[in-house]
């Protein structure tokens, strides 16, 4: 499988990635309103077990986010004080497991406290577009950031992977400008976010295009909705679809996956990167 670009501060996902594998980042959503759980991890307790359960799994990376998202609309919005009063008994025990924990969040308020707290990541689902204090914090903190493509609605009539370019574009002119070097940036083409289900589909179809940014790629498609458009099953029950999806991202120069099921995920990467030191 082919070595990503590396980022160059001297931080634990830089190592990870020098490493020239895959990452499997784990989803630990704690909400109230996950569309992939439900909720199942509201409860402090219960979502630091999980978090335990995907580090013994094999998870690179753990993404703790207290405001769903909810790609298919339908999210409630929560303050920044709501997000931290959830992550509070939670992302320290997380923190102190000992894998990079990554703070999933459109609020550079809350991103700061996360940071704070030992958080090494920022995941942000708005690409530093919607936040403006969001690439400044990155750039004064010197950390890593995951740059999502968004859209407030899915628009079935444009050229989705041009948008997504030129999102990008727009995003590391930001993070240029708040003097964010691009060094520091992780991109996400957003799999589900303001895309129709062919949209998700064609975006990950354009995996390599989007290697030309020369940053590494990260591509969560678990449990997305497009797996129910070719092969119909409620989002616990889309297991075999999103492994098809991360391991053809990953052979296109992904690097890494941001996945629900991390022991089935660590399982399948291993075996088909085995496979391929046959070849």
């Amino acid at each position: 499988m082919t070595a990503p670009p590396t980022l160059v501060a001297p931080d634990s996902l830089a190592d990870l990635l020098r490493a020239g594998r895959p990452l499997v980042m784990g989803v630990l959503n704690v909400t109230p309103d996950s569309f992939s759980d439900g909720g199942r991890f509201f409860d402090p307790a219960t979502a630091i077990a999980q978090a335990e359960t995907m580090v013994a799994a094999g998870a690179d990376i753990v993404d703790v986010g207290a405001e769903s998202t909810r790609p298919y609309g339908g999210a409630k919005p929560v303050t920044a004080e709501d997000e931290i009063a959830r992550l509070a008994p939670v992302l320290p025990a997380v923190v102190e497991m000992g894998v990079p924990v990554s703070i999933d969040t459109m609020k550079a308020a809350v991103a700061d406290w996360a940071l704070d707290h030992g958080v090494a990541i920022l995941n942000d689902v708005w690409g530093l577009q919607r936040d403006p204090e969001m690439a400044p914090l990155a750039a004064r903190r010197g950390v890593p950031i995951v740059v999502m493509h968004n859209r407030d609605a899915a628009d079935p009539t444009i050229d989705i992977v041009a948008d997504v370019e030129a999102f990008f574009a727009r995003s590391l002119a930001i993070a240029a400008d708040a003097g964010l070097p691009a060094e520091q940036i992780v991109l996400d083409p957003g799999i589900g976010f303001g895309k129709t289900p062919a949209q998700s589909i064609a975006t990950l179809a354009a995996t390599r295009r989007f290697l030309g940014f020369g940053r590494p790629l990260l591509v969560g498609a678990s449990r997305k909705r497009f797996i129910d458009s070719v092969s119909p099953a409620p989002p616990d029950q889309r297991l075999g679809g999103s492994i098809a999806a991360h391991l053809l991202a990953v052979l296109d120069g992904a690097a890494i996956v941001r996945v629900h099921d991390v022991a089935e995920t660590v399982q399948a990467l291993r075996v088909a990167a085995a496979i391929r030191t046959m070849t």
